[in-house]
């Protein structure tokens, strides 16, 4: 059975690789636009090749495919803005709530991370995820501490200590940028909420691991889900790699039945939609070549 590394990978690789022909078209048709060289295997050139130079649907159809370049890359410009104000913001907002002693104290008690990659914050509600992008930390809230025993608080621990060296948080800002920017190509979207899904699955398998009990990580879910913890009045928040957001049902059934294959399941119109704009693609590169 493939696991969920080999999947998530995949599914990583094939957002990624879709970015990075349409960004490698876009470059293209930016050449051949600044400095007029005939870029072969450029789609946006062949289409204005269908039309009779400076005629009224060729300046039409430039007008249009420049506009939806323009409108894509600023979406993904914004994007980065957002993200990284949001971050620096939320980042401040952490340190202001950190307790410092509380920090210290679970860092001695699992000494499992390196020094100053978690904080504690003060916080009623119980949470615990991994944010930042060079330097991921986790962060804990102090309504978590309480909650949870000592097996279900080291199981939440490993589990974001996976996501930290996994650098997910990343990922998931990488992919959601993506599935934003190609809003039109259907894949991106399922790939980013697939992606969500698995390693939220790979970061319980090693918390699992790591504590030798499915007991404290499903104690913890069960603890957590049913206290509704969500980051309230805070920050606006960045993309985060949480505990308790995402794939709840799907992570409970791994835990009850783990040699069962979780089906994650692609929509019939992405399918058709994505496959039509495959064939579309190819079919424009040979006729570019000819």
């Amino acid at each position: 059975m493939t696991s969920w590394k080999t999947k998530s990978n995949i599914v990583l690789s094939l957002s990624v690789l879709i970015a990075l022909v349409v960004l490698g078209q876009i470059g293209m048709y930016a050449t051949h636009l600044m400095f007029g060289m005939n870029v072969h295997l450029n789609i946006f050139e062949f289409c204005l090749s269908l039309f009779k130079q400076q005629s009224f649907y060729y300046n039409l159809i430039t007008y249009a495919m420049n506009a939806f370049i323009v409108h894509m890359l600023l979406i993904a410009i914004i994007r980065l803005v957002q993200q990284y104000m949001r971050l620096t913001r939320f980042k401040a907002v952490m340190k202001s709530l950190q307790l410092y002693l509380l920090t210290e104290q679970l860092e001695q008690r699992f000494d499992v991370l390196p020094r100053a990659s978690m904080i504690v914050i003060e916080h009623a509600q119980p949470l615990a995820f991994t944010m930042g992008f060079r330097k991921p930390t986790i962060v804990l809230s102090s309504g978590l501490v309480r909650l949870l025993d000592e097996h279900e608080l080291e199981a939440v621990i490993m589990h974001e200590a996976f996501h930290r060296r996994n650098y997910d948080a990343l990922k998931l800002f990488v992919l959601q940028l993506i599935s934003q920017s190609l809003w039109f190509i259907p894949l991106t979207r399922w790939s980013y909420a697939n992606y969500k899904i698995m390693c939220e699955l790979q970061a319980d398998e090693h918390a699992i691991k790591e504590t030798g009990s499915e007991l404290g990580l499903g104690g913890a879910l069960l603890k957590m889900v049913h206290s509704s913890g969500v980051l309230r009045n805070v920050a606006a928040s960045p993309v985060l790699a949480s505990f308790s957001d995402e794939a709840i049902n799907y992570r409970l059934q791994q835990l009850v039945e783990p040699r069962r294959t979780i089906p994650l399941k692609l929509e019939t119109p992405a399918i058709v939609i994505s496959v039509y704009g495959l064939l579309l693609l190819m079919s424009m590169t040979i006729l570019a070549m000819t």
